[in-house]
């Protein structure tokens, strides 16, 4: 049974494990419509991006268990990992994902809150009195 492939995307703290198999272009994500789940449209144009990019909007079907994180970096996990997917059905895609860099996890996350200090970087209020 090889009529789908499988890729994990990650994003901040948000993992988007996804299956792909072609079919209409239908894209669930955790049981629903990608439009019902992402309501703000960046999110859903970011999604269908990689599917754009290589003129095939509707040729695959994306199912998707997307946890963790806010709905940017689930938006994020799940184009990285579409990407990934799509490179496991055509190799010679690649090059082009590449350079849009969709293949390439967006390492950037949340800096550590430091001791001594209000958030990561700033401090408290200096008093000289």
């Amino acid at each position: 049974m090889e009529n789908f492939k499988y890729a994990t995307g990650r994003r901040k703290t948000s993992i988007a494990k996804i299956w792909l198999s072609k079919g209409t272009g239908k894209i669930l994500v955790n049981g629903k419509d990608f439009k019902d789940y992402f309501k703000r449209s960046n999110h859903q144009m970011q999604i269908v991006r990689p599917f754009e990019i290589i003129n095939q909007s509707s040729d695959y079907d994306v199912k998707c268990k997307v946890t963790g994180g806010g709905l940017t970096g689930q938006a994020g996990a799940m184009v990285h990992g579409i990407s990934k997917a799509i490179l496991l059905f055509d190799e010679n895609l690649k090059a082009t994902l590449k350079k849009e860099k969709l293949t390439t996890r967006d390492s950037r996350s949340v800096e550590r809150k430091k001791y001594g200090h209000k958030k990561a970087r700033r401090s408290f209020q200096f008093s000289k009195r």
